[in-house]
């Protein structure tokens, strides 16, 4: 049985998404928060294995929440559920460990598919929340070289160990970031496209993702984009 916690500072979406995710023989709702800061202190009582989580509410906004939870060692799934044409919170969101991102339009079949789905360790963005996370992770990233913050490059922002890329990796994994097709990474670093395709197979093996969104979405929480 998944645990589900959801934060929404509007009744009527906590009540419609408590009445549906409650028909799901796999799922159990166990809580309601009206607020961010409220979704924390709940998290802490509950222990609930999947947050669905607002963004703008009072008191204490989503992200906020998400940085609340972090600081505190908590650790539930959350699925980011806000409203359509929120898209400079993708990023932030993401990387304050998110680990999905869906808008309130979301057909009600595939909210339950993502909210098993992050709770079995998946990442999920809808698509245009991938789109706004690439073309959001600015244009400074493709042309920085090195690692980030004078570092390294073994460690990201987030404390955890960065697989081990060479630099040409690392530059294309931050060119990859910023939205860069093959054919333009191959322009950037004058080199050969088969190359770049070379290049981004073993980047996505060594991070051990399985797309190109995904690989942005590592770059980004760990400070390489």
């Amino acid at each position: 049985m998944i645990r589900v916690l959801i934060a929404d500072d509007h009744p009527v979406v906590r009540q419609g998404l408590r009445t549906f995710l409650d028909l799901q023989d796999d799922l159990d709702v166990v809580g309601e928060a009206a607020d961010g800061a409220e979704a924390v202190a709940l998290v802490e009582s509950l222990a609930p294995d999947v947050l669905l989580l607002d963004l703008r509410m009072p008191v204490l906004d989503g992200l906020g929440a998400l940085l609340s939870l972090a600081e505190r060692g908590l650790s539930p799934r959350v699925l980011v559920l806000t409203s359509v044409g929120d898209p400079g919170g993708v990023a932030p969101a993401m990387r304050a460990g998110a680990a999905g991102f869906l808008y309130k339009d979301v057909e009600p079949a595939a909210l339950v598919q993502a909210i098993r789905a992050v709770h079995g360790g998946q990442v999920l963005l809808a698509a245009e929340a991938a789109e706004a996370m690439l073309s959001g992770a600015g244009p400074s990233a493709a042309s920085r070289t090195g690692p980030p913050d004078g570092r390294d490059g073994q460690e990201g922002r987030q404390g955890g160990p960065v697989a081990p890329l060479t630099d040409r990796e690392r530059e294309v994994l931050a060119l990859i970031a910023s939205g860069r097709s093959n054919r333009e990474i191959a322009r950037r670093l004058s080199v050969a496209e088969k190359t770049v395709k070379t290049h981004v197979s073993n980047v996505l093996m060594k991070l051990g993702v399985q797309d190109r969104t995904q690989a942005a979405l590592y770059a980004v929480r760990n400070g390489l984009a």
